[in-house]
């Protein structure tokens, strides 16, 4: 069986203190070994499940820029058994700033969960509207192991068209990255037309850098010993 906790559990036993997700924001870098990304994928599933009262099949909708959050919130989604979506009806979204203004008011017909987008993952400062989650709120009181009582299988959908077991097959046969490879790229894993930026690293034992489109991606090459580059 090939799903994203087979994946990340093997990660764990095998190389638990590999960097796997770096990105820089605002000047600020985020560095995520696999465990801290493990204990990150873990509280967030935890919250979506079993505080947000998700359920395996559901549909999550991500609205997000560019953000280390991005590839927890695919791995959160898809341990849970979650179908991760741009489709705008969807059972629940996560959203950042500058498009919570637009879910805040159908807060009483799906779940909003909203992030502040912090380099740390820490709350609004300002707090959100009525109805609206604060992830960097409630993130924090969640277990660092999540295990699901319904477990996905190979057969649950991750994305549209997609199953676990095709997505994994597909990203493991990828052309972005080498094996063990460092890959740099400019798009947003949490879009859908980015998020073999982080499916094909994970699947293959390497690690991604997330930078905005202004970046110097020349400097970040030789300093993140970059393997290949995506933008």
């Amino acid at each position: 069986m090939t799903t994203f906790g087979t994946l990340l559990d093997r990660h764990l036993r095998d190389a638990p203190s590999r960097p796997l997700v770096t990105a820089y924001d605002a000047g600020a870098r985020t560095e995520l070994s696999v465990t801290t990304y493990a204990n990150w994928v873990a509280k967030t599933a935890s919250l979506l499940v079993d505080e947000l009262d998700l359920q395996r099949g559901d549909r999550l909708r991500l609205d997000l820029p560019v953000h280390w959050l991005g590839p927890v919130l695919l791995g959160a989604a898809w341990r849970a058994g979650l179908q991760v979506t741009w489709d705008d009806d969807a059972e629940a979204v996560v959203c950042g700033p500058a498009s919570l203004p637009d879910w805040a008011p159908r807060a009483g017909d799906r779940v909003v969960l909203a992030t502040a987008l912090d380099p740390l993952g820490q709350r609004f400062a300002e707090g959100v509207p009525e109805g609206v989650h604060d992830l960097g709120v409630e993130v924090w009181s969640q277990p660092d192991a999540f295990l699901p009582w319904d477990p996905p299988g190979d057969d649950d959908a991750a994305l549209p068209g997609l199953d676990q077991a095709t997505l994994w097959a597909d990203a493991a046969a990828g052309d972005l990255l080498d094996d063990g490879g460092r890959l740099l790229t400019t798009h947003n894993p949490a879009a859908a037309d980015g998020w073999r930026g982080f499916a094909e690293p994970f699947a293959r034992g390497g690690s991604l850098v997330l930078a905005s489109p202004e970046a110097d991606l020349d400097e970040l090459t030789l300093s993140e010993r970059v393997t290949d580059r995506w933008v």
